[in-house]
């Protein structure tokens, strides 16, 4: 049994954006001191860590400094280089590991890896060139999604196909290298939970929340999930399956398609804490950061984290910063969310608002009334 890190000790975090500025409030609470690797100066993570370098992910040498200026090292996006953080490993400690990052960086490995443990996930082809998409659409039929193996996000990097029509837009697609035909899942909601691990043996999982979608970014996260409570516990099952099998240590969240039968499909995994997780840190007895703090650092883990209020997420991106401003006077009971970001952009996540509640949906009412997210 390795012994917990205490107090006092250094976690590096690699990426300085939102989720690691989260993850260093969690820490620094926690009595640790913070360290962030991103090459932005004044990222939202190194306003609020104890020092900062300035270096691109994959820069080796800023990763060995990292390494020995830290006790343990975290990751707060998926796209962090494999080949850099595996040439520090001999000289640092890295709890998550990197076969889960290989594994979620590229879809083709994430597929063969939920199969592998049994998990079910919508029917798909590999297209490495136009000519495998009529035979692949042959077998999967209309409507299906043609998405780039690495790198997608927030939509980004993926095509709804509904007819002949859309094959030929799609083709650009193809110019980014091997990309995956999924069949089209028509569900009723889109579903996600977080699951945490510590290294040790002991899992805990998070309440399964709904999310909607616009423009295929997450808007709005309702927790708990209107489902049923056979649904909740497969979706825990899952969860714990994906945990297990890769020796969790830290947070990872689990995106599902639930259709109108109660059949339950596996989406995407976040290696990571994730946008549908912030609820948690003002709902649950443990937010998704706390978790991640005490899985990496070997602390010990609750079997399941208690929901102590009904609770709407809603994000705040950059065409809607300038207008949530304004309700910081007027919602006194919401709690808001402001990551630091230098530059609002449209579509870019700026901020979150989380709404405790007992009435959900008067609340999500309320939330469009404000005629912000409009």
């Amino acid at each position: 049994m390795v012994k917990p890190l205490l107090p006092g000790s250094t976690i590096g975090i690699v990426g300085g954006g939102q989720l690691g500025r989260m993850m260093a409030i969690s820490a620094k609470e926690m009595g640790f001191k913070v360290g962030v690797l991103d090459p932005v100066n004044g990222c939202p993570a190194a306003q609020v860590a104890d020092w900062h370098i300035e270096g691109a992910y994959d820069d080796t040498f800023a990763l060995e400094e990292l390494a020995r200026r830290t006790e343990v090292i975290t990751y707060e996006f998926e796209n962090v280089s494999v080949e850099a953080l595996n040439a520090i490993l001999p000289m640092s400690f890295i709890p998550q590991g990197t076969d889960l990052l290989a594994i979620t960086q590229d879809r083709l490995l994430e597929k063969s890896f939920l199969e592998t443990n049994n998990i079910v996930i919508a029917p798909y082809a590999t297209i490495v060139s136009p000519t495998d998409i009529q035979d692949a659409i042959d077998g999967i039929g209309y409507p299906c999604v043609l998405k780039t193996t690495r790198g997608g996000y927030d939509g980004k990097g993926q095509y709804v196909l509904k007819s002949r029509a859309d094959l030929a837009p799609a083709m650009d697609l193809l110019r980014e290298g091997t990309c995956v035909l999924e069949a089209w899942i028509p569900f009723e909601k889109e579903i996600s939970i977080m699951v945490a691990g510590n290294g040790q043996g002991e899992y805990t999982t998070f309440p399964v929340v709904e999310n909607i979608h616009r423009n295929n970014i997450l808007h709005e996260t309702i927790a708990p999930a209107a489902v049923a409570s056979e649904v909740i516990e497969e979706a825990e099952r899952i969860a714990r399956v994906i945990a297990e099998a890769v020796s969790l240590s830290g947070v990872l969240g689990v995106e599902m398609f639930l259709t109108k039968a109660g059949g339950l499909y596996v989406n995407e995994l976040a290696p990571r804490p994730h946008n549908s997780g912030h609820f948690s840190i003002e709902a649950c007895a443990m937010s998704q950061f706390d978790a991640h703090i005490r899985g990496i650092c070997g602390w010990p883990l609750e079997p399941n984290v208690r929901l102590l209020s009904n609770a709407v997420m809603v994000n705040v991106l950059g065409e809607q910063l300038l207008e949530s401003y304004h309700l910081i006077e007027k919602k006194p009971a919401w709690q808001f969310h402001f990551y630091g970001k230098k530059e609002a952009k449209k579509g870019r996540k700026m901020g979150h608002i989380t709404i405790l509640t007992e009435d959900i949906p008067k609340t999500l009412e309320e939330i469009r009334q404000t005629n912000i997210w409009d």
